[in-house]
């Protein structure tokens, strides 16, 4: 890995490893859980930080989907979340009828999948169930769940995989922790 790019990294949490093998089992307990269903399944992924899990977890899932992009916010140019979800880019397939399964890198204070789980439901789909790699249950503001969880995360700056610092650092195959002096 670049120096460049490991100055940031305070430690590395999940191993590249631990991620694909982590995201292979998600794949099978999805497939398991929708493969009865008649109602399609719409994988909707939040940009930015979903993107690469969400490259990869589809491939894990045995069963025909379909995908979407949506792009929301609730930070701005923060790094702590204000509790006001704003949809940026909305998805453009139909769901009305479908399962969503949204996609997310990481849950922190849940405000952003509690919204986008009612909005949906309140716009006429089958179901809304959430899939995320990282949940930081220190962060929590609201009493959101997810239905699949990679991993447990302590309440602490994660980049890599997805997650950013400054819009950077996406492109690390792993999960670290973010250097304090960064953020500080």
């Amino acid at each position: 890995m670049d120096q460049d790019l490991m100055k940031y990294v305070d430690r590395i949490l999940i191993s590249e490893e631990e991620i694909q093998a982590k995201v292979k089992e998600m794949g099978k307990i999805i497939t398991r859980d929708y493969e009865k269903e008649e109602a399609d399944l719409l994988l909707v992924c939040t940009l930015k930080g979903g993107v690469i899990f969400m490259a990869d977890i589809m491939k894990e899932i045995d069963l025909d989907v379909e995908i979407d992009f949506m792009a929301v916010s609730s930070y701005g140019s923060s790094t702590v979340s204000s509790g006001d979800v704003r949809i940026i880019k909305d998805i453009q397939e139909s769901f009305m009828g479908k399962n969503i399964l949204i996609i997310e890198d990481i849950i922190d204070t849940g405000y952003t999948l509690e919204y986008l789980t009612k909005n949906f439901k309140d716009r006429g789909a089958k179901s809304v169930k959430v899939a995320a790699l990282l949940n930081k249950e220190g962060g929590r503001a609201n009493e959101f769940h997810a239905d699949y969880v990679g991993f447990e995360i302590p309440n602490e700056y994660v980049i890599g995989y997805g997650m950013d610092f400054n819009q950077k650092l996406r492109n690390l195959p792993f999960v670290a922790i973010l250097k304090e002096r960064y953020y500080k």
